[in-house]
């Protein structure tokens, strides 16, 4: 299971290296000042490619936020790779828990779980790399909820990324309070439920979510993957309509997009898009590609509840040319080692090569410079 949290950490780093000239990142970096401005810039780079890793159950991304706050206050306190990663995986499978208890309700009412789970499992991580007992972990989860938030009203903006880069630095600076002796009432659990109408579940740091992890084939919306899928097995066809499970509309529900970042979660465009050019890689965003938008336009989108949540199924006049249960990335189809590797260096380049090999080196040097605790 180590070894699954370190593919994990490094498909987040590799998406944190390719994602810092985006403009969202570039912004956030530009405003940090301090420790946690530099963990929001650094949760942005982390996620604005949309292409970091996502949990299925919860259908959050669980690295976006803990990741870069284990490895910046990690790097801050002098940290060791194996500290980091040990704070990653307990915030990571806390995150899970609240994020899976809430799904898909919590989606459904607007909210973005990645951001507003997110700051709890980012308080998790900075608690413990500051060896907070059980009493000041317990007063940096209530203090986290008082600053979670995020919207789906983001999605196809630069505010996606930003908000995940802010609950990245919730948590840290929620953690950091407690250590000082702040705390606040317990009634904040429940009236994060009333507020959210949410379910409080007391977070495990052991836990087994990682193994329902997915490593992202493809930089977008994840419930746009069985869709992209479908079309790459039916090129050459004449498919007319994509069928999908309803939560999948929560997700990607953007139509007719008119921008890169929006084309990130529109199910009729990237389909069109891999029956007609094949894959969509980091490039392929820089632009909507107006003939796909065109033929996007002639698909029609149906939902269906019996499918898996990630499934499906592309039809030419009534008849099945394809269908996708399990998509390249997800833990029944996971990317093999070569392609994982292709991924980071496509993103990183060589500054990743090893960078995981050794527990007991300084965390600092997995940090960008510009995210640095010197910058």
């Amino acid at each position: 299971m180590q070894a699954a949290y370190r593919v994990a950490f490094l498909d987040w780093l590799a998406c944190a290296a390719g994602g810092a000239g985006e403009p969202a990142a570039r912004a956030a970096r530009a405003a940090a000042d301090g420790l946690e401005a530099r963990v929001a810039a650094l949760g942005t780079a982390g996620h604005v490619l949309d292409f970091d890793d996502t949990y299925t159950p919860g259908l959050a991304h669980l690295s976006a936020p803990v990741a870069p706050a284990a490895l910046v206050l990690g790097a801050e306190q002098g940290a060791t790779v194996g500290q980091v990663l040990d704070a990653y995986a307990a915030g990571f499978e806390a995150m899970a828990q609240l994020a899976r208890a809430n799904h898909p309700a919590m989606r459904e009412r607007g909210f973005h779980p990645t951001a507003t789970c997110g700051a709890v499992g980012a308080a998790v991580a900075a608690a413990a790399l500051l060896e907070l007992d059980p009493g000041r972990t317990r007063a940096a989860l209530r203090l986290a909820l008082l600053a979670t938030g995020g919207l789906r009203a983001a999605f196809g903006s630069d505010g996606k990324a930003l908000q995940v880069g802010a609950a990245a630095a919730a948590g840290v600076r929620a953690a950091r309070l407690a250590e000082a002796g702040a705390s606040t009432s317990a009634e904040v659990e429940r009236g994060w439920e009333q507020a959210y109408g949410a379910r409080w579940v007391e977070p495990e740091p052991e836990g087994k979510a990682i193994n329902e992890n997915w490593i992202k084939a493809y930089p977008c919306c994840l419930q746009t993957h069985g869709a992209i899928d479908a079309g790459l097995a039916a090129r050459g066809s004449g498919a007319d309509t994509i069928t999908v499970h309803p939560v999948s509309l929560t997700a990607a529900e953007i139509k007719d997009p008119t921008n890169g970042l929006q084309a990130k979660f529109s199910i009729p465009y990237l389909t069109a898009y891999a029956l007609m050019r094949g894959a969509p890689t980091v490039e392929s965003f820089q632009a909507v590609d107006e003939e796909v938008r065109e033929a996007a336009r002639a698909l029609t989108v149906r939902t269906d509840a019996t499918l898996l949540e990630s499934e499906a199924i592309l039809t030419e006049d009534g008849e099945t040319v394809s269908r996708v249960e399990a998509a390249l990335g997800s833990p029944q189809n996971p990317m093999t080692e070569e392609r994982l590797a292709a991924k980071v260096h496509a993103l990183a380049g060589d500054r990743l090569d090893g960078a995981l090999d050794d527990p007991g080196r300084d965390a600092n040097i997995l940090l960008p410079r510009s995210h640095g605790h010197h910058s």
